[in-house]
């Protein structure tokens, strides 16, 4: 029999998820109070739903949990009714049709958010139903990268319908400010907007929602995680040291909101240089050095050369990773073809073209739907 106090108590909670989610109940904010004794234990939850079969099934799963630590003990679970947690319900409600919700976000800006939650989210949709939220009010980038300016449709109900464009639901305030004036909002209207999207947009059935969020942690970051139950983040950064302190402010806070971190994408991780030598014919291969190269390079008797330059000196992704034991799920190299293919509004894995950043979404994206297959 192991003896049980407050803090081992709530470790054992965290192992209880939300019947049909990813994520457990002391993320969601549902414990409101516990008690501990030598014979009994006594915890009271806000309660998220009316549905008698999920309470029961929360009930079950805290007894038995608790019931493989120590068997003696009596577990006591109740449910109190709470205003200020009627997001729960609203939430388990939104969700709902949702199956996974991924914030693509960074504390620092000009790392390749919207680049990569634009490829990602391409590359899930070649397999399941992908919707994309770009909820940078300031500077939204999906219309460009999407070769769209269409406005959504407004319903009766004043729901709005996504844009639907390379077999995605696309919303962003670029497809709804349809000047270039500039967006100059305070923070209570930037929430609301934010709430807006969620609300009244009508994303119906999707395996993904993919979030670009802005960089930093304001309004909108806070808005979002106490307005739905996110599946996890993916923290993006850039190899500098600079950018990783950055970085280190946007995880810190998923951690604080209990918001799981799914793992690191490091962008503009090098550039793959390759070519021909003209002139370097019928001789035997040879390696030479190159200033910024992460190796030699090795040069063969046709005069053909490969290698990997390092323009940013650094390695934030894997400091990242390891400082928060989360997987570095992938290095994006410093690739042309993808900023050309952005601005002409097309997302780099839909090319028919033999592009090595193809193949590295396409990896990402495997890993990516790994680490939610064993959450």
């Amino acid at each position: 029999m192991n003896k049980i106090n407050k803090d081992n108590l709530l470790e054992l909670l965290r192992l209880i998820k939300y019947p049909g989610f990813s994520r457990d109940i002391v993320s969601f904010g549902m414990i409101k109070d516990v008690r501990v004794s030598d014979r009994n234990i006594d915890i009271t939850l806000f309660q998220s739903t009316n549905d008698e079969k999920i309470l029961a099934e929360l009930k079950n799963s805290i007894i038995n949990e608790i019931s493989k630590v120590n068997k003696t003990i009596l577990t006591n679970v109740q449910f109190s009714p709470s205003d200020a947690h009627n997001t729960i319900q609203h939430n388990m409600q939104r969700k709902h049709n949702i199956k996974n919700i991924i914030a693509i976000a960074s504390g620092k800006g000009g790392v390749g958010k919207s680049t990569v939650a634009i490829n990602l989210a391409s590359e899930l949709s070649k397999t399941f139903k992908v919707g994309l939220l770009d909820l940078d009010i300031y500077g939204p980038s999906l219309p460009t990268l999407v070769g769209c300016k269409q406005t959504p449709k407004v319903k009766e109900n004043n729901t709005l319908v996504p844009i639907d464009r390379f077999g995605m639901k696309l919303m962003s305030f670029g497809f709804l400010n349809s000047g270039d004036d500039p967006a100059i909002w305070r923070g209570p209207m930037v929430s609301k907007l934010t709430n807006q999207f969620f609300d009244n947009v009508e994303w119906g059935e999707l395996d993904f929602l993919i979030l670009d969020l802005p960089p930093g942690t304001g309004d909108i970051q806070l808005t979002l995680v106490q307005k739905i139950a996110l599946t996890g983040a993916i923290i993006i950064t850039t190899p500098q040291d600079l950018a990783h302190k950055d970085v280190q402010k946007g995880s810190d806070m998923f951690n604080k909101v209990k918001t799981p971190i799914l793992g690191v994408i490091e962008n503009m991780s090098y550039y793959h240089l390759k070519g021909n030598v003209h002139g370097c014919k019928d001789y035997k291969s040879m390696y030479v050095n190159i200033d910024d190269a992460s190796d030699k390079i090795l040069i063969d008797n046709q005069g053909n050369f490969k290698i990997d330059i390092d323009i940013f000196k650094g390695k934030s992704g894997l400091d990242e990773s390891k400082r928060l034991g989360i997987p570095l799920i992938g290095k994006i190299p410093l690739d042309p073809k993808i900023s050309l293919l952005s601005d002409l509004g097309t997302p780099v894995v839909f090319n028919q073209s033999e592009i090595e950043s193809i193949k590295i979404f396409s990896e990402i994206s495997a890993r990516v739907i790994k680490l939610l297959a064993n959450n």
